[in-house]
């Protein structure tokens, strides 16, 4: 008798427990020193404030002295017409005693998301596709590129794409002009295989968080031509990574990451063919997490729930 094929369950994706569509589900995601009394403080300003929690899930860094976080979806009617109010009243209630910082959003309003890319297609293509599938709950407002190569394939899928030429020469221009495209407008930008540097003035600037995926399993293989190297070094795996992006390049906090094993059979085509598969995979699963507020900052790692 043949055995089933075994799963990896740590790669499958996240299951939302609460339909996006409902308007009166949310979501509360919380960080602070931990301390006793903190679950029991939130559940009973939820409750108080006629609010019915459906999950919740937490974590602490340490036996004592540590970081704590929860993520907590609820159900509360009229949470549309509430939210503000209930954010302000949560942070003098709760956050202000627990010096806690904290993210109340609702589940049925989708995240406004800018997508960043050079010519590589295969992610970006990748994220319109689940968007429209309704697998990634996101309102794409844009797409920018430093390269005109994919504008029509981005309009098919009725999204806007600006072609913003980036050199190394003129970079102090092109990052102005995508400010101005990206400031009040977007929730997070995807760099979808955006084959240029991001400055520290432009990440003070975006004032929302940014989601790079690498095309190496890192730290492994930074730079160009990685499945090259890899062809060379005769690796068994080949991988990808998603994070945050910040000053210190490809060494932003880590979302998700995943390998496909490989062999000396296996040519440079083949690594490039498998590692598109696994990149896509990676990014979109990045990008559902944080959508769906599942992944918490801490110092340079993630808590993702």
């Amino acid at each position: 008798m043949s055995s089933a094929p075994s799963t990896n369950l740590s790669a499958l994706p996240r299951r939302t427990s609460t339909p996006p569509t409902d308007p009166d589900h949310g979501r509360l995601l919380i960080q602070c020193p931990d301390r006793p009394g903190i679950v029991s403080a939130i559940s009973t300003f939820l409750t108080e404030a006629g609010a019915n929690i459906i999950t919740l899930d937490q974590h602490a860094t340490e036996g004592a002295d540590g970081q704590f976080f929860q993520r907590t979806q609820f159900h509360l009617p009229g949470l549309p017409a509430a939210r503000e109010g209930l954010a302000r009243s949560f942070a003098a209630q709760v956050a202000a005693q627990f010096h806690m910082e904290f993210r109340l959003t609702e589940t049925a309003k989708p995240k406004r998301v800018a997508i960043m890319v050079s010519k590589t297609d295969h992610c970006v293509l990748d994220l319109l596709w689940r968007n429209r599938r309704g697998d990634l709950d996101m309102n794409v407002v844009m797409v920018i590129s430093n390269h005109p190569d994919l504008a029509d394939q981005v309009r098919s899928f009725g999204v806007p794409y600006f072609h913003v030429p980036a050199t190394r020469e003129n970079r102090a221009q092109a990052e102005a002009r995508i400010l101005e495209l990206l400031r009040g407008n977007v929730d997070l930008v995807v760099l979808a295989r955006y084959m240029q540097i991001i400055t520290p003035d432009f990440l003070d600037g975006v004032d929302c968080p940014l989601i790079n995926i690498h095309h190496s399993f890192l730290p492994a293989f930074i730079g160009a031509g990685p499945y090259q190297k890899a062809k060379d070094r005769g690796v068994k795996l080949i991988g990808a990574t998603a994070h945050y992006v910040t000053p210190d390049l490809d060494e932003g906090p880590i979302i998700e990451q995943d390998v496909v094993r490989v062999d000396h059979r296996h040519v440079t085509a083949d690594l490039v063919r498998l590692g598109a598969d696994v990149e896509r995979a990676v990014l979109s699963r990045a990008v559902r997490w944080h959508l769906e507020d599942r992944v918490a900052r801490h110092g340079n790692t993630t808590i993702v729930f």
